[in-house]
């Protein structure tokens, strides 16, 4: 059995490499970069990928070592994961709105962790 700090810690691999991505990709297009101009498009989308699944299987590894169900914070973080997952279209689309993209990935990452630890409902 893989215990729950492996799950935790694969969780926060997830959340690093997505927020990696989301951050850089943000940062080239505020810079006026396009999808054209990366040069690291796919480490990017790669790194997206991979982090977002990994986020996926840590937190239902998670709950399924603690055997608490799908309670009612659960769906709004994985809310949160579906628009974080939205997130990374974004910027090349509509360039004007990299700063946004930027500032509510960290927005939507400080509600997450905070319905994490304190379970609120």
């Amino acid at each position: 059995m893989i215990s729950l700090n492996v799950y935790k810690l694969v969780h926060i691999l997830g959340i690093l490499l997505t927020f990696t991505a989301v951050g850089g990709l943000s940062l080239h297009a505020l810079n006026g970069g396009t999808k054209a101009t990366n040069a690291g498009r796919r480490l990017v989308t790669l790194s997206f990928g991979v982090g977002l699944f990994l986020i996926l299987l840590g937190g239902f590894g998670m709950l399924a070592r603690l055997g608490i169900g799908l309670p009612a914070w659960i769906w709004v973080k994985i809310a949160i994961w579906l628009s974080i997952g939205g997130l990374l279209a974004v910027p090349y689309r509509k360039p004007e709105l990299a700063r946004a993209v930027w500032l509510g990935s960290v927005a939507l990452g400080i509600v997450a962790a905070w319905i994490g630890l304190y379970k609120p409902f």
